[in-house]
């Protein structure tokens, strides 16, 4: 099917308005890019109940960064669903995220710990990948204090966020913990060489081109780290002893083969995945629910297979 129509006059918007200019310093593009978010996050996205949350100052190697923590009103230890934000690597913030999260914590009972991890290209990769993993051990080390249950922790991101969570996973499996539950990923980059067909296919006209992710990506990582396995998680040589997976693609985003083919590596190596491809969305629009009434059944299918995750996790934690 076509790009649906309710997203045609976004589409129409962004071909117009252009690439931010690199020649401005990344701290301004950045303010730049975030004011236009701010205000078209009112016109977008679906107003929901906010949760309860609280911010953490940790010290990591090199410096400081914060985990928001939403809380359900629940008087027994909660799980835990790990968020790591879109950008690129190099943009977004928590407070563009207190809709995801809260709705997250409404509609699936758990708490979320949402990451600002260090952004790119001030710090490249591994190190927002190491922040990533950080939280899920702070997590995990807190739980106690925080109120949650160690035993069902999931993890989640969208797009560049994706891609660290994807990594968070494959570090907590080769380090051997923190045990993850599940793991939710919306439209995820998974291979920062950028060798899926889709990259090509999709290459231009599409909300996030070709030489925009290229760009991206060259300000995250050097190229001869691109195909390390917490880089380029579809890359890993062996996707065994992960969680399972419900990963969301778009129809007309580059990254969609990425998506694919990283649920067929997972299920081959006997790890439970879904894909699911949302006809006429765009990479990003998946958020969009005042826009696209699609966006909300993603949100319903995201959180019945969160719900799932942590309900099978408590049952066999009897907990």
């Amino acid at each position: 099917m076509p790009v649906l129509p309710e997203l045609q006059p976004l589409l129409e918007r962004i071909r117009a308005a252009g690439a931010p200019d690199r020649t401005t310093p990344v701290t301004e593009r950045r303010e730049q890019v975030h004011t236009g978010i701010d205000m078209q996050q009112a016109h977008m996205v679906e107003p929901v109940p906010t949760a309860a949350r609280a911010d953490h100052r940790v010290r990591l190697s090199g410096g400081e960064i914060t985990f928001r923590v939403y809380r359900p009103e629940v008087e027994e230890p909660a799980g835990c669903h790990l968020f790591v934000h879109g950008g690129g690597w190099w943009m977004g913030t928590l407070d563009q995220s207190d809709l995801a999260c809260s709705r997250l914590v409404n509609e699936v009972g758990c708490a979320v710990v949402s990451v600002d991890h260090r952004w790119s290209p001030e710090w490249r990769f591994p190190v927002p990948a190491e922040d990533c993993y950080a939280a899920l051990s702070w997590v995990a080390a807190n739980a106690a204090e925080l109120g949650l249950d160690p035993g069902r922790i999931s993890v989640g991101g969208v797009s560049s966020g994706a891609n660290l969570a994807a990594a968070t996973t494959l570090m907590a499996r080769d380090r051997g913990g923190p045990d993850v539950i599940a793991q939710s990923l919306e439209v995820p980059i998974l291979d920062l060489t950028l060798s899926q067909a889709s990259i090509d296919q999709l290459a231009e006209g599409y909300m996030l081109t070709r030489e925009r992710l290229a760009l991206e990506v060259a300000d995250y990582c050097d190229p001869e780290l691109r195909t390390d396995p917490y880089a380029s998680p579809l890359l890993a040589p062996d996707l065994a002893a992960l969680p399972p997976a419900l990963i969301a693609t778009a129809e007309y985003d580059l990254l969609r083969d990425d998506g694919e083919s990283y649920a067929a590596r997972l299920r081959a190596a006997g790890v439970p995945a879904t894909a699911v491809r949302w006809t006429g969305h765009l990479h990003g629009s998946l958020g969009m629910t005042r826009l696209a009434p699609s966006a909300a059944e993603w949100h319903q299918r995201q959180h019945a297979f969160l719900r799932e995750r942590h309900a099978l996790a408590r049952v066999r934690s009897g907990t």
